[in-house]
């Protein structure tokens, strides 16, 4: 099923944007798009860029079991938003980590939510009952997108990372299905 974007920064790009589950052929641009901020922020915690075969990789081995969905205009992938395992423990199956990103430049034009909200959609449809987004502080245009969608801050670990010779902190923000038995 193909979903359609709500039309804002439609007039200046041309027709609407649509979301779709992701394909490996996506990976290419894909990585594009996350080494933008594997380079320049500390949004991600990675270091060295993504090869195309490893995001191929990673996208085909998240299918598997999650969501993987790409943001598109007239065939040009926008952003990426998916869930996977939370953590490896057999307790945690229920639980996903969720995650989103936009090329860079996309930021704050109504791009991030309707992505963001099909992914919750489509993660619970598939029985899961909690997402976790964790954010690397400060991140305020994350902070209102989670919160905007229903997650509520949950944990902060200060100082846990280091990037750019610098220590971040990160908060976890949990949203559970509300249908969930």
């Amino acid at each position: 099923m193909e979903v359609r974007a709500p039309r804002p920064g439609a007039s200046e790009e041309g027709s609407a944007p649509s979301i779709r589950a992701a394909t490996p052929g996506d990976a290419a641009a894909v990585a594009a798009i996350y080494n933008w901020y594997v380079a320049n922020t500390v949004i991600t915690f990675e270091v060295d860029a993504v090869e195309t075969a490893e995001m191929e990789r990673r996208i085909a081995s998240t299918l598997a079991a999650h969501e993987w969905l790409v943001l598109e205009r007239a065939g040009e992938v926008l952003g990426f938003a998916y869930a996977a395992r939370f953590r490896e423990r057999a307790a945690y199956a229920h639980a996903t980590e969720s995650t989103i990103y936009l090329r860079n430049g996309l930021q704050g034009k109504g791009l991030g939510r309707p992505l963001y909200a099909e992914l919750v959609r489509r993660t619970f449809a598939r029985g899961y009952r909690h997402l976790v987004g964790a954010i690397a502080l400060p991140n305020p245009a994350s902070v209102r997108l989670h919160e905007k969608l229903g997650f509520a801050k949950v944990g902060h670990l200060a100082r846990i990372g280091r990037k750019f010779e610098r220590w971040i902190d990160v908060g976890h923000w949990q949203l559970e299905n509300p249908d969930a038995p």
